[in-house]
């Protein structure tokens, strides 16, 4: 290889993570090219093979997850450009808003008995205006405090707020690796992701009108490092967690545009949760991928642990 690749080259890093630790390494996105050929975007696995030591075995292939990266940069800026328009609405729109829901209010008592759903209607309005800027307020550019947080009891949290409410009647399943190190993030953020992911999935479930099953996944990935939309750098995001739902799986059509701001199949949605989700992760320095076929879905968080954090890794 060194006499196709450059010294300074992914896959000679690699090769040396391999060799160093004995563990399986895998690389996203990785640019292969040389005057003979040309890969872009591939994902490179390289393990230690036991019998022939020091020999390592490269697994090289598409992925989907590149692309899904890519899409997330670019919905990144999109995210954006919500920040910027909610500053404005938050301005100009809530205030004249509290007014209208005020005079709605005084006609309600005042107007006759029949034209009182209409005044009932223009307060419902303007409760349900509020609550979409509210939303979009949240794509604020200022990231919230970061500390170390144990996944689990964020986990374990939200799952006891779904079992009581959006996934009410809905069996939900633990796949837990109890060795995982702490996270480095924002418990509150991490929260409002996992709780809108169950509430995507029991709607899915629900939809069907077929029992299903909401799974909670967490696992520590060894060696998988990513590039992280936004960043010039390849990081060390180890920790995962995934949750997985039995649902119909989601059109084709709508799998490329997943974490555009407003995108929602749904009459009552906003569609600002995945695209909120998709921003809080890449603020917390990790990556959300999406895998669906009819029958599961499944949505995978890929964070960065507190002692890589703490030391800077790249």
């Amino acid at each position: 290889m060194s006499d196709l690749l450059p010294a300074d080259h992914p896959l000679f890093l690699l090769l040396h993570q391999v060799r160093q630790t004995g563990n399986t390494v895998t690389e996203h996105g990785v640019v292969i090219s040389s005057p003979r050929f040309h890969y872009d975007g591939v994902t490179v696995q390289g393990a230690a093979v036991a019998e022939c030591p020091g020999q390592v075995l490269l697994l090289i292939q598409n992925a989907s997850s590149t692309k899904v990266l890519d899409r997330q940069l670019a919905f990144r800026s999109a995210a954006r450009s919500v920040s910027g328009m909610a500053a404005i609405l938050a301005h100009e729109v809530k205030n004249p808003l509290s007014g209208i829901r005020g005079a709605a209010q005084l006609l309600e008592s005042s107007v006759a008995e029949n034209d009182k759903e209409l005044a009932v209607l223009i307060r419902d309005e303007a409760d349900r205006i509020r609550a979409l800027v509210d939303r979009m307020e949240m794509f604020s550019e200022n990231p919230e405090g970061r500390r170390p947080v144990n996944i689990h009891r964020v986990l374990e949290h939200v799952r006891a707020l779904a079992e009581n409410g959006v996934a009410k009647g809905i069996p939900i399943v633990e796949q837990y690796d109890p060795s995982l190190p702490p996270v480095w993030g924002n418990r509150d953020e991490l929260i409002q992701v996992l709780l809108n992911l169950i509430k995507n999935a029991a709607e899915a479930i629900l939809d069907t009108g077929q029992p299903g099953q909401i799974t909670l996944i967490t696992a520590y990935r060894q060696g998988l490092r990513l590039a992280v939309p936004g960043s010039d750098r390849r990081r060390h995001l180890p920790l995962l967690v995934t949750v997985r739902d039995t649902g119909p799986g989601i059109a084709e059509a709508i799998r490329p545009h997943l974490f555009e701001p407003f995108l929602t199949t749904k009459t009552s949605g906003s569609g600002l949760g995945l695209a909120l989700a998709g921003k809080i992760i890449n603020d917390h320095g990790g990556v959300i991928e999406v895998e669906s076929r009819p029958g599961c879905t499944e949505v995978s968080l890929h964070l960065p642990v507190v002692r890589d954090e703490a030391s800077g890794m790249s």
